[in-house]
């Protein structure tokens, strides 16, 4: 064997250490099916009767084996297109529903609604009659004051239903419209949602 073929014999071994690494890392049964195929070819290669029949048979099968490998990756589909089609935090608006809220009532409310009920209970009746008018009036103006002091202060908020890509349902409020519709197409954002 001349110092030529020596060194092809040598590069196609080192190859085939490097691909015998490759397939070891790997667990798609097609790269496998590759380097079983090659290990056999380049048994077949070593019966060749020439040496420069055995270097092109090796030559021939390494050709074969780099191409099954390349086909092998460009049929595996890849980590990045997956995620990239999976969106985290996406969703869809279920519904968006506008509710009133009663504002806090305070004891301005109470104080002023106890003495407009008093001055009116003190009008009606004589003597014991009229204390108790003025009592009952009192309490029934300051409860009055009260009620209508937090319908005064009430306040609409916007309460927005998502179900999320994952399968999570979360409602989000608002203050102000937010303009979603029900169907919209939504993303998590800062612990809220933003069109997408």
């Amino acid at each position: 064997m001349n110092r030529h073929s020596f060194l092809l014999v040598a590069a196609i071994l080192g190859s085939t250490i490097v691909s015998a690494a490759t397939l070891a890392t790997s667990s798609d049964g097609a790269t496998a099916k590759a380097a079983t195929r090659y290990e056999s070819d380049k048994k077949l290669c070593a019966e060749e009767s020439t040496s420069s029949t055995r270097m092109q048979c090796l030559r021939d099968a390494k050709a074969e084996y780099e191409a099954a490998l390349t086909k092998a990756k460009n049929e595996q589909p890849s980590a990045s297109t997956s995620s990239d089609k999976a969106c985290a935090g996406c969703g869809k608006v279920l519904s968006v529903k506008v509710v009133e809220k009663d504002g806090e009532g305070s004891p301005v409310g109470m104080v002023a609604g106890g003495v407009a009920g008093a001055l009116l209970g003190n009008q009606i009746g004589k003597g014991t009659g009229r204390d108790i008018a003025t009592i009952a009036g009192a309490a029934g103006g300051a409860y009055a004051g009260h009620k209508i002091e937090q319908k005064v202060k009430s306040v609409k908020k916007w309460e927005v239903a998502v179900r999320f890509e994952n399968g999570e349902e979360k409602t989000f409020i608002f203050d102000k419209d937010p303009g979603f519709a029900s169907g919209a197409a939504v993303k998590a954002s800062n612990g809220s949602i933003t069109h997408r």
